[in-house]
């Protein structure tokens, strides 16, 4: 699995979780405190999140960093 693929992982598991929370992206963008088109990019795979953003996003969604980032 290469590095295009574990960030489109990702991207897809925070989707689904905001998704479960009926959030909608700018909601979510809003709560990270974080640009609309960036919360875009990283829930397709199209950047690659600091891990502030991941930390961020986590405690948003009420969820450990490892439920994100276990991608196999």
């Amino acid at each position: 699995m290469d590095n295009k693929e574990i960030l489109i992982g990702i991207g897809m598991k925070i989707r689904k979780l905001r998704e479960e929370r009926n959030m909608s992206l700018q909601e979510f963008a809003d709560k990270l405190n974080i640009e609309y088109n960036n919360l875009i990019r990283i829930e397709k795979g199209r950047t690659n999140p600091t891990v502030g953003t991941l930390r961020k996003i986590c405690e948003t969604l009420k969820v450990k960093l490892v439920d994100i980032v276990n991608v196999e």
